[in-house]
């Protein structure tokens, strides 16, 4: 019998083999969609029904704008940073030019306690992005801490170049007490100068400075009425922000008790902190902050021998060498970087502590001659307070 070959028997083995082939196809397709489900379950309805995320749909103009916003009006760092922490897009944007340009005073406002390389950095990235305050606080920092004078110095000349009242008035100090040199390279008028241009930007430490400076022919010619008009005009600053900044309802009386004691006998007009000599103190500005912070209690160990801290607290400055600040006259005690914080110390503190004594001397002979006036004279900026 003949039997057939084994091309005429049914083709077994290729049909298994397809059999195989189409389940594991079936698994595969049931596996994919688990995965699709799983997947489905993890997005929003909008992009699970074919649609998109919103937040990614919008234009970075739009979000720039945003954030521009709320660096601008931001109440600390952290306000800031917990945007930058939320996702990439909002880190990568929140680090535009556009954004750091506009950070605000408190934005940049960094803590001596929290000083690190990394802040320092974000000081640089917001300076070199043209935000002046960054380059003040970050001129001021490297000046007078890191003793980078140069750099400081420049860093504070680019934000008094964006009329940034605060830097062009510390540049004034700086030209009138020869900062980072000697005593050679003071330029009193150019303090003048810089000190007028702040003014005009409604500085109030500006207006007190420049009022002295012309009531005692300091860098200018003396205009008695003239420096006494710019102390009054200073002490109505300072009081207009006290009252702007709290509600007539909540302003204490004692604010603007007439003291009888402090006004000026003949036909001279007080001056307005006769009428309001208990108005709380200023709110230093956060680099001044910075600095008192940085060399509270180890001023000796940073600036080393001879140098002094301003005595005005809310100050901070050092001197950067020997016998640059000015010191009182009456006792010897306090020194000033300026006669705007010789004023503002004399109303707080200074005028229940100051008492006459014998000729103090030098430790090494030689004052350079910075000696102020005390509190009692009548045409003296203590008069003020």
């Amino acid at each position: 019998m003949r039997t057939r070959r084994g091309q005429c028997y049914p083709k077994v083995m290729n049909m298994c083999a397809e059999n195989d082939r189409l389940m594991k196809r079936r698994k595969l397709e049931v596996a994919g969609d688990r995965i699709s489900c799983r997947k489905k379950m993890k997005t929003s309805p909008e992009v699970a029904g074919g649609g998109c995320d919103f937040f990614d749909t919008l234009p970075d103009d739009l979000v720039l704008s945003i954030l521009s916003k709320l660096s601008s009006t931001a109440a600390s760092p952290a306000d800031f940073v917990n945007v930058l922490i939320t996702c990439k897009r909002l880190k990568g944007l929140g680090l535009h030019s556009q954004v750091l340009s506009k950070a605000s005073q408190k934005m940049l406002s960094v803590k001596v306690k929290n000083w690190s390389d990394s802040s320092h950095r974000f000081l640089k990235l917001c300076a070199d992005s043209g935000n002046a305050e960054a380059c003040y606080t970050l001129g001021m920092i490297r000046f007078y801490c890191l003793q980078n004078r140069g750099s400081g110095a420049s860093l504070m000349a680019k934000a008094a170049i964006s009329s940034h009242a605060s830097a062009l008035y510390s540049l004034a100090v700086v030209q009138f007490n020869g900062s980072g040199g000697s005593k050679n390279d003071k330029d009193l008028r150019a303090g003048v100068a810089l000190c007028a241009r702040a003014a005009f930007l409604g500085h109030v430490d500006a207006l007190r400075e420049l009022g002295h400076c012309l009531q005692d022919g300091y860098g200018v010619k003396r205009n008695i009425a003239e420096g006494r008009r710019f102390l009054v005009q200073a002490n109505a600053r300072e009081l207009a922000t006290v009252l702007t900044a709290s509600p007539s309802a909540a302003v204490p009386k004692s604010w603007l008790t007439w003291n009888p004691h402090r006004h000026v006998g003949g036909s001279n007009c007080p001056l307005l902190s006769d009428f309001g000599c208990n108005v709380p103190a200023p709110e230093a500005h956060p680099a001044n902050q910075f600095l008192s912070d940085w060399f509270s209690g180890r001023a000796d160990d940073i600036l080393g021998p001879g140098l002094r801290l301003c005595s005005h607290s809310g100050c901070g400055r050092p001197e950067t060498r020997r016998h640059e600040f000015r010191r009182c006259s009456v006792c010897g005690a306090v020194n000033y970087c300026s006669r705007a914080c010789q004023a503002l110390d004399w109303k707080l503190r200074h005028k229940v502590e100051c008492a006459p004594v014998e000729r103090w001397a030098d430790e090494d002979g030689d004052n350079d001659g910075n000696d102020v006036p005390d509190g009692n004279e009548e045409d003296q900026a203590m008069e003020e307070s």
